[in-house]
């Protein structure tokens, strides 16, 4: 897995800083932006946040580049509504010999590792055996149609592979680019940083939170799952019971 931060809003602090104390102030928007100094920026960011002001917040948005995690972590990511994505498509690109993700508690248990590497092989298999089949049956239609060979072959692989894909499984590696705002931001983290949250989207979560934390440190101090960021556990009886240590292990990124 690997995420990149693509780009973000230009002093994204300053900004939110300035969104805020233009809500409280009747002066000028150049005025106001002149007279914040990092001290007063810090200020305003944390008087917001505390009375959940965060409506400023959607003012500044970051973009991450997501690479090597399965379908059916992009698949719970894609919820999260108030956000753009562009994905790899199963459509457009030839999935044959596919990428695919193994979960660590299979990785580590030896029968479990060989079977699913054994379905994987044969669902490759399949998809490829399936795709080509598709695709000589387009191709030999397209070209009775009066279809140039080349045309003929690219629009017959196209619709192949949209068939084929349906073989496919969740464990297929995709990439996605990612862009949200500082608010949308705030709800991922305290959903996808919680422990309850499943492995391989929390691992996309925190590393997202990490990158954010160096670009506004101030901003994203206030964020992570929700016993760090509201300082208390919604799960009830379902809490994972570790609110010390998991509130430690967030201040260790505000100190990297």
């Amino acid at each position: 897995m690997k995420v990149t931060l693509l780009a973000h809003t230009p002093d994204p602090e300053n900004l939110a800083a300035t969104a805020a104390k233009l809500c409280y102030s009747s002066s000028g928007i150049g005025e106001l932006r002149e007279g914040l100094d990092p001290e007063k920026t810090e200020k305003f960011i944390d008087m917001i946040v505390s009375i959940g002001h965060e409506s400023v917040l959607e003012h500044v948005s970051f973009t991450f580049g997501i690479e090597g995690i399965s379908r059916a972590c992009s698949h719970q990511l894609v919820r999260h509504r108030i956000a753009s994505y562009s994905q790899k498509s199963q459509r457009y690109v030839d999935e044959s010999g596919f990428e695919f993700i193994t979960p660590p508690a299979i990785q580590d248990l030896p029968e479990a590792k060989e079977e699913f590497d054994r379905v994987i092989a044969s669902l490759t298999q399949s998809y490829e055996k399936i795709a080509d089949l598709l695709c000589e049956n387009h191709k030999e239609r397209f070209l009775a149609e009066g279809l140039t060979e080349k045309a003929a072959a690219s629009k017959a692989r196209k619709l192949a592979n949209e068939d084929a894909r349906f073989l496919l499984p969740n464990a297929c590696e995709t990439k996605i680019v990612v862009t949200m705002n500082v608010r949308s931001l705030f709800n991922f983290f305290r959903h996808r940083c919680c422990n309850r949250a499943q492995w391989e989207i929390r691992a996309v979560a925190n590393e997202m939170l990490r990158l954010c934390l160096k670009e506004a440190p101030t901003i994203f101090r206030y964020a992570g799952p929700s016993c760090v960021a509201e300082g208390k556990c919604p799960e009830g009886k379902m809490s994972c019971g570790k609110m010390k240590e998991v509130r430690a292990y967030f201040d260790s990124f505000k100190q990297n």
